[in-house]
């Protein structure tokens, strides 16, 4: 590191659980976020502002009015835009070091499949099943920890599967994919605003620690957010052992 950015990041480098060691390993780390909206948009500014070397951000949606509310990414002159050029045009305001390359497109498939494999850590800040356990297939298929977040009305759920590890659960083992199903929609259902920053700085959080080496990530814990009374609830998960996706051959 140079000295500005040991004068960047002195705030983490001061932390022993992070240091000059951990603080290079964020600075040589790369991860992908899938969706840059309500969850996504804080998850990106945090991890550009702590230092994360290269991010990679896909989302196919332009900034909406309605979306202003909460996907913090975004301002009023982004309407119409591209949502992961948007987002990326403002990690480049907070941090110009980072290289953020935005995939102006819903990725499936081989597309998806390619971007899991090249990332050191995937954040997953969709709103659709479908897409959740596509890319849970992907970091199962490549060992690649997967930092799960969603957020309707006023709760909220956050959980980290470290897939390096052989007796992680995936994110099937916690919800099954059942063929057809549908997530509830802000759209129809709401949400509200700040629910969105706390569950995606979380993601954030747990990206940085997985990173950079520093305590114990949510590994098969599930943290549930009741925002209107503000109360957590923590649920352990465990691998399924008959999981399709996950087990053992």
């Amino acid at each position: 590191m140079d000295d500005n950015q040991l004068l960047r990041y002195s705030r983490h480098i001061l932390l022993p659980q992070i240091g000059i060691e951990g603080q290079e390993k964020l600075l040589a780390a790369h991860a992908l976020i899938i969706g840059a909206g309500g969850l996504g948009s804080p998850a990106a500014l945090y991890l550009a502002a702590g230092g994360v070397g290269r991010i990679t951000l896909c989302d196919g949606d332009s900034v909406d009015l309605t979306n202003l509310q909460r996907q913090i990414a975004h301002f009023t002159h982004s309407l119409g835009s591209n949502k992961a050029l948007s987002a990326q045009r403002t990690l480049a305001a907070i941090n110009p070091e980072v290289t953020v390359t935005a995939v102006a497109e819903r990725v499936d498939g081989r597309e998806l499949d390619h971007l899991v494999a090249q990332a050191d850590i995937v954040l997953d800040a969709s709103d659709n099943f479908a897409t959740r356990h596509a890319v849970n297939r992907s970091c199962v298929a490549h060992g690649k920890p997967l930092v799960s977040g969603a957020a309707i009305r006023f709760d909220g759920q956050v959980t980290a599967f470290d897939l390096r590890r052989p007796d992680s659960p995936c994110y099937h083992c916690l919800f099954p994919e059942a063929g057809g199903e549908e997530g509830e929609r802000c759209a129809v259902m709401g949400v509200f605003a700040p629910l969105v920053g706390i569950i995606g700085s979380m993601q954030a959080a747990e990206a940085l620690k997985i990173l950079s080496g520093a305590g114990q990530s949510l590994d098969g814990r599930l943290l549930l957010l009741d925002g209107l009374q503000m109360e957590w609830r923590s649920i352990r998960l465990k691998k399924d052992p008959a999981c399709p996706v996950c087990k053992k051959p």
